[in-house]
């Protein structure tokens, strides 16, 4: 141990000092390489608006709508002549056939006394006449149950509603959005109807569109299921068709309404992000040889909501950007894939 703190620890001491000299000296006669990079400034990445190329696909235009079941309304039977009613012809809740009898409006019509003159001595009289009687036999429209309020004697005016007739049928009703509705123009006489814990998927029948009814002071929204994202949009339509006789239905069961308005077969496709518009005409900027990019129209197809058709103005493996750009000092709206830009919408 002597021999340890004697001889060795005080050698290595000097070593140390010794290295620590040495690096010192050095320093002092060459400096530290403190020489900055050629361009610090130089980014290290670039960001490049991605491609796309179009291709050949098979494409089904197939909306899917949330929808429920409602039964459908009733008839209103009205009066067809002002008066009384004088016979009911039928019950409430009564099961009637077209053209089944309800009830009998009588109307009298007072009628003017007839005056006669004796001509021997110039006496006049007066008879009355008895009043001028008009009836009406009021009938149902449809077959169906008759809902009957109206009761005998009461008085009635000309399009009082007197009786309704429910046809007890039901039909399946849902809400469309603008861009669903864009993608039915022309639509088919029939969807496919799956019931919620009901039977198997059927063919609902007598398909129609119409507006949506007006909102008062909240806006109505509706999910869009065939895209597979929630996105809140006003209501714009209301779709509805007819369940088939034999299947078993009740008001408020849930439903999805699938409706195909179209297939095309080895079409010319691209995202849906690529173009600029959703219907008949659009346009696309086709990448240029020197990187630069242009605008082209085009005329559209069908879309199934993620890919669109292009009938005119592109070929096969045309190269066109992935994104539509956003113009000078624009702002893109990031929850819409057909102008979602992504420089802009990062982060």
């Amino acid at each position: 141990m002597g021999i340890t703190r004697r001889y060795i620890f005080p050698t290595v001491r000097i070593l140390l000092w010794a290295v620590i000299a040495v690096a010192l000296v050095k320093m002092a006669f060459t400096g530290a390489d403190i020489t900055p990079a050629a361009d610090p400034l130089r980014p290290t990445a670039e960001i490049v608006e991605p491609h796309v190329a179009a291709s050949a696909g098979t494409i089904t235009n197939t909306v899917t709508v949330k929808a429920a079941v409602v039964a459908d309304a009733g008839t209103s039977v009205r009066a067809t002549l002002a008066g009384t009613v004088t016979k009911l012809l039928a019950k409430d809740g009564q099961q009637v056939d077209a053209g089944t009898a309800i009830l009998v409006i009588t109307l009298e019509t007072p009628v003017d006394p007839t005056v006669t003159t004796n001509a021997e001595t110039g006496v006049q009289t007066v008879t009355e006449n008895k009043p001028k009687i008009t009836t009406a036999t009021i009938k149902a429209p449809h077959a169906g149950t008759l809902t009957l309020p109206t009761l005998k004697d009461q008085v009635v005016s000309v399009g009082d509603v007197v009786a309704t007739v429910s046809p007890g049928t039901m039909s399946v009703s849902g809400t469309l959005t603008p861009d669903q509705q864009y993608r039915l123009l022309g639509a088919p006489a029939d969807a496919k109807v799956s019931l919620k814990g009901g039977p198997a998927p059927f063919t609902c029948t007598n398909l129609r569109i119409g507006a949506a009814a007006p909102t008062t002071g909240t806006t109505d929204s509706t999910q869009v299921a065939d895209t597979g994202t929630s996105t809140a949009q006003p209501a714009s339509g209301v779709v509805t068709c007819a369940i088939p006789a034999g299947v078993i239905a009740f008001p408020g069961l849930g439903a999805d309404m699938a409706i195909t308005n179209g297939t095309a077969e080895n079409a010319v496709v691209v995202p849906v992000t690529s173009v600029q518009g959703s219907v008949q005409n659009g346009n696309v900027w086709v990448v240029q040889p020197d990187g630069t990019s242009v605008s082209k129209a085009v005329t559209l197809g069908l879309t199934d909501g993620e890919t669109v058709q292009i009938v005119e103005g592109l070929a096969l493996g045309d190269e066109i950007l992935q994104f539509i750009p956003v113009g000078e000092g624009g702002v893109p709206d990031c929850n819409d894939p057909a102008s979602f830009d992504p420089v802009k919408c990062a982060g």
